[in-house]
């Protein structure tokens, strides 16, 4: 194939995949900053206009996303995903579909060791009886109450409380039961290993995943950690910044 020819090729589409409660709009602030990259944003299962759609493993999903991508006729990709998405991005890539040119993760777990997987599935079983159950308002008060959303201040939660307000708390709950965490396989070695150009957004001020992050680059030396000023949601507070990355990586194809 000649170098002229190769020029010609487009470049890989970005897929981006929110997280838990989000849809594909939370990427509107990093959407409007990239330079000419052809992106589709996915609403993932239980969610945004997927809420009808279930999948019942990280493998369902594996199979739903190589779907859609099939669908849209995209061939060539590269994927980004933040927390629940990127922890089913990274499994995605972890079984080498076809196509995929890099992976960028943003606040997202590679995997507990077994004797952690039971106490996650139960904490992950409490929250879906509650979303199944109960006032979506009231869990998601709570919801937002945990450690990992400790930097939002009051106004910041109430917000997001209120964009979380259209998604359906059965859905939702099956959507939590499937991925959790203690469900996922530990895909650390897998990032160890890989060749797969892989990078990871931490924010200074999330102090669970930016010390996992760290703690990933010194395993995984090809990895990019990639650290911007923030807490969990980075593509919410800093998209910009996120934007910049990519459009720099992108330039990079020629």
């Amino acid at each position: 194939m000649s170098s002229e020819f190769k020029q010609k090729l487009p470049k890989p589409t970005l897929i981006l995949l929110h997280g838990l409660l989000g849809d594909r709009h939370d990427w509107a602030g990093v959407n409007a900053g990239l330079e000419g990259i052809d992106c589709l944003a996915l609403d993932l299962p239980g969610h945004g206009e997927n809420q009808q759609i279930q999948v019942d493993s990280f493998e369902a999903f594996h199979h739903w996303l190589s779907d859609t991508l099939l669908t849209h006729g995209v061939r060539r990709y590269c994927l980004l995903g933040y927390s629940l998405g990127g922890r089913l991005a990274l499994y995605h890539a972890s079984r080498q579909p076809p196509g995929l040119e890099a992976l960028w993760l943003e606040s997202a777990h590679p995997g507990l060791p077994a004797s952690e997987r039971s106490a996650r599935i139960a904490h992950d079983e409490r929250w879906a009886t509650r979303f199944e159950q109960e006032l979506l308002g009231n869990v998601l008060a709570d919801w937002y109450q945990q450690p990992v959303f400790a930097d939002l201040t009051g106004a910041q939660r109430g917000r997001q409380i209120q964009r979380r307000l259209a998604n359906r708390g059965p859905a939702i709950a099956s959507m939590l039961r499937s991925s959790s965490l203690g469900h996922q396989p530990s895909l650390w070695s897998w990032l160890e290993n890989t060749t797969l150009p892989v990078s990871y957004f931490s924010g200074q001020r999330d102090a669970k995943f930016h010390t996992l992050a760290s703690h990933l680059a010194m395993m995984a030396p090809r990895l990019r950690h990639i650290t911007l000023e923030g807490g969990h949601n980075l593509h919410a507070e800093q998209p910009e910044m996120i934007a910049q990355q990519l459009n720099a990586w992108y330039r990079t194809l020629g």
